[in-house]
């Protein structure tokens, strides 16, 4: 069950790029990247809608969410920040330099927070192991810009 949920995972990143490139034409076209920005998350907001109805999702317990910590409500703004970091990067540098540094940037507060238990996530340790993983990603995102060099 593992695999299939790394599989899952692997497969929903494949997918991000195509966003980054979508919505980056979308910016374009609309005359900047904010307006894309909205346009993005508005189509999210008319895809999960039907899924609520369809999977008959019981009601949101408003009440219980006065209890949650400040940072709890952070998760819209990281979102409207990576749709307009895309529209607003991919253009000047490319995909695949943008969407490699995301990772390497993601795959580093990665394990800073499973290392500290972040986030109420539970424990695990920057062994030497997961240290040498986070440095090959930012070892490869410092490539791929290196072997870019000189290019468009």
């Amino acid at each position: 069950m593992q695999t299939l949920f790394l599989l899952a995972a692997f497969s929903i990143g494949m997918a991000v790029p195509f966003q980054a490139g979508a919505n980056a034409l979308l910016g374009r076209t609309l005359g900047h990247p904010l307006w894309a920005t909205l346009v993005s998350l508005l189509v999210s907001l008319l895809c999960v809608l039907p899924l609520l109805l369809w999977f008959r999702v019981p009601a949101a317990k408003f009440p219980a969410v006065s209890a949650l910590p400040w940072w709890a409500w952070s998760g819209g703004l990281w979102g409207a920040a990576f749709v307009t970091g895309a529209l607003l990067l991919v253009p000047r540098i490319g995909a695949a330099p943008f969407m490699l540094c995301v990772v390497a940037g993601q795959v580093l507060i990665s394990v800073a927070i499973d290392h500290f238990g972040l986030m109420g996530l539970p424990v695990k340790a920057a062994n030497p192991g997961r240290i040498g993983g986070v440095a090959l990603v930012l070892l490869g995102a410092a490539w791929l810009q290196w072997a870019g060099r000189g290019e468009g």
